[in-house]
């Protein structure tokens, strides 16, 4: 990849290819969701970068703003923990 050029962000259209979902997470109460791409390609539309999602989402059980939305990878289960190992 050429130095000036960034990566471009996983579309939704991209996660419908992959027949895959959106992962979202609450940072204030962790709250998380998988949301049907399918649904929300006709919102958003297919080339919307499924980062930028986290800005049009609140948390359904705190109502915070403060969401991250990653592609809802198989294999990975849920995330329940962050921070250090001990």
């Amino acid at each position: 990849m050429p130095e000036d050029a960034s990566p471009t962000p996983t579309s939704l259209g991209d996660l419908r290819a992959m027949d895959l979902d959106v992962f979202c997470w609450c940072n204030r109460c962790f709250h998380n969701a998988i949301l049907e791409t399918a649904g929300l390609i006709p919102r958003f539309g297919p080339h919307y970068p499924v980062p930028h999602l986290s800005s049009k989402l609140r948390c359904e059980a705190c109502g915070s703003q403060d969401i991250e939305a990653r592609p809802a990878w198989r294999g990975l289960g849920q995330v329940t923990r962050h921070g250090k190992l001990t």
